[in-house]
């Protein structure tokens, strides 16, 4: 049998990789939208066709043998092939109608996008819209995503990439909050009251210590790393929390505090492959993306 990666079947490499680069059968089976046991099954017939063991399995999951660590460099180099290999043929594809798939945080896929991507359907009925709603990074070379809108500048190779605004921040709480606990008379009293903060994540703590207030994770009363499931416990009254301002214009049942208070602001860039931005259906998505999200800082309340 000729051992060479070449001759073993493309899904097998794919399973492979996904689980070296997770640590684990469900972790990677999420990324490849596929079972768990289909993952274990392929793990174990590449390891059959190769005739070595790639994993060591333990508690926490799989990790790499030596002869998977001396591998792993050639089976990326073949996806990375691939995925420049689909690429250039989708760049090839100058249909005006067809679907684009977008990325974006949960935050700007729940609240920013949806009016501009109405608008978008209504001007464009040809083109549909796939919209991925994650704080992750879709990779743009294996056609993920056709375009990411992302609050840093992408460095991945072959990329075109667009600073289009800042998405201004503030601090909110609902009016039922404030109506039973009192409003703040100075930005240091609303360290008295309750807050919405992450569970795991330490984004808001680093936050708030640059603004001077040493709080911890059991600063915050209610806690969640979802990012809409955070913007909804604020407005459903639960404490005060940090949000885009144009999230926070927008609905009724909150106010906005001490909107004099400096707080950072959040860059959004747009990117997408060089070869996918040229696909005419692409770039007028992009197009109406770099004109619509710099409009809901302007005018919050449509967003």
């Amino acid at each position: 049998m000729d051992k060479t990666l070449a001759n073993i079947d493309w899904s097998l490499i794919r399973a492979f990789l996904a689980v070296a680069d997770e640590g684990s059968l469900s972790a990677a089976a999420r990324v490849l939208n596929a079972s768990q046991p289909t993952l274990g099954r392929q793990v174990r017939e590449i390891e059959t066709a190769l005739g070595v063991e790639l994993f060591h399995r333990h508690a926490k999951g799989l990790s790499l043998t030596a002869t998977g660590q001396q591998i792993f460099p050639a089976a990326k180099a073949m996806r990375d092939a691939a995925g420049e290999i689909a690429m250039i043929a989708a760049g090839e594809d100058m249909r005006a109608t067809g679907t684009v798939r977008i990325t974006a945080s949960v935050i700007v896929a729940h609240f920013v996008l949806p009016p501009i991507l109405a608008r978008l359907r209504a001007d464009e009925p040809g083109i549909d819209i796939d919209l991925v709603a994650t704080d992750t990074s879709e990779n743009l070379l294996f056609r993920e995503a056709d375009i990411a809108v992302r609050m840093y500048r992408p460095e991945q190779l072959d990329v075109v990439t667009r600073h289009i605004c800042d998405l201004p921040l503030g601090i909110f709480a609902a009016k039922s909050y404030l109506d039973r606990r009192g409003r703040p008379e100075a930005v240091d009293d609303m360290l008295a009251h309750d807050w919405v903060g992450y569970d795991r994540s330490d984004l808001m703590i680093r936050g708030m210590r640059e603004l001077g207030w040493p709080v911890e994770r059991d600063f915050f009363a209610t806690r969640t790393d979802d990012q809409a499931g955070n913007w909804h416990l604020v407005a459903a009254g639960c404490g005060i929390g940090i949000a885009q301002v144009a999230t926070g214009q927008s609905d009724p049942r909150v106010e906005r505090l001490f909107p004099e208070m400096p707080l950072p602001a959040l860059p959004v860039w747009l990117t997408a492959h060089e070869a996918m931005r040229r696909v005419p259906r692409v770039s007028r998505v992009w197009d109406a993306l770099a004109q619509g999200i710099p409009a809901t800082v302007r005018s919050p309340s449509v967003s």
